[in-house]
């Protein structure tokens, strides 16, 4: 449970102010097709050109369509080259019958530029039959990257940044003065500022481990579980009140802190996970594994005169199918 709150400890090193390391001068960046290029062909061309119609045999939702052109014979898109992209010559042309698209609003000035540089940085198109949402691709452990300037990293996380900074050829920003950076890990990790006496112990701490035990001793904090139950249980839409048009008081604040807890003793995730789902039905459940399941008591309920309490036990189901849906699988299941 503590992995996220020492990386971005790490990351703190990384910088003064708020870190934004200094542009010295850049390469253009690769288009990704799939979040750039194909979201504008869905919303203004498969009407005439998509999986259901295709006008002029083109479909612009088939890599081999495109390149290889519709009835005309003629490519859509000849990478590398706008100019002679009948796409681009369609979408500029001055010409009332002849602009694409032929109804409704035409592209703005930013969408015809995106589409030209798309095609003119050579229309990299990474085609898959079936997108996969990103909540559902496994997670894989990344070698690191080569760098230049080793001896900048001191940890994994640095070589990824670096690595990026790197290829746009950005200069890393100075490091945090001592002061600035006492006070950056504090509201991060625990969420408080560090009293004058704990700045001027750092400050005056010249050992090669003064940043490794400010980490240690900000991680073992009660703060640190205070701070990070706080997002979580935003996530579970925790209230100490009913919502709806009473909006009754109701004691859930067992829960919260069974959630303070559990981040506190660095409970592992998939413990965390079982006991809030289904922790009455493990074997013989303690107590507090009861109260963790207190994330699915955390619906709102509506106790107005003359309700339908069938209709809200209901409205109770879906909310948390949605909740455990959106949090656990990251899907909108709505």
């Amino acid at each position: 449970m503590k992995i996220l709150p020492k990386l971005l400890a790490a990351t703190c090193l990384i910088g003064s102010g708020i870190g934004v390391p200094v542009l010295t001068s850049g390469a253009t960046p690769t288009m990704d097709f799939q979040k750039e290029v194909r979201p504008l062909f869905e919303s203004r061309c498969f009407e005439c050109h998509g999986p259901k119609k295709q006008k002029s045999g083109l479909r612009l939702d088939r890599k081999s369509s495109v390149f290889q052109g519709g009835d005309s014979g003629k490519p859509a898109v000849v990478p590398g080259k706008s100019a002679e992209s009948l796409l681009a010559q369609k979408i500029t042309s001055k010409d009332a019958d002849e602009i694409m698209p032929p109804k409704g609003e035409k592209l703005t000035a930013a969408e015809t530029e995106l589409l030209k540089k798309w095609i003119d940085q050579g229309a990299n198109w990474v085609e898959t039959e079936k997108p996969r949402h990103w909540a559902y691709i496994p997670p894989v452990r990344s070698d690191l990257p080569k760098v230049k300037n080793k001896r900048w990293c001191r940890n994994g996380i640095d070589y990824f940044v670096l690595s990026r900074l790197e290829q746009e050829k950005l200069a890393p920003a100075p490091e945090a003065d001592r002061a600035v950076l006492i006070r950056r890990l504090n509201l991060d990790l625990i969420g408080l500022p560090p009293s004058p006496k704990e700045i001027a112990e750092f400050v005056a701490d010249k050992s090669s481990l003064a940043y490794e035990r400010l980490v240690d001793r900000l991680l073992a904090s009660p703060h640190f579980g205070e701070r990070w139950a706080r997002p979580w249980l935003d996530l579970a839409r925790y209230a100490d009140t009913q919502g709806y048009e009473k909006d009754n008081r109701r004691s859930m604040w067992p829960y919260r802190d069974w959630v303070i807890s559990a981040i506190n003793k660095n409970m592992p995730f998939d413990q965390f996970t079982i006991e809030q789902i289904a922790g009455d039905l493990l074997p013989n459940p303690t107590r507090d594994q009861k109260i963790a399941t207190g994330f699915h008591r955390n619906t709102m309920t509506n106790t107005e005169g003359g309700t339908d309490h069938e209709e809200f036990r209901h409205e109770a189901i879906v909310d948390r199918v949605i909740t455990t849906m959106s949090i656990w699988m990251g899907t909108c299941f709505g």
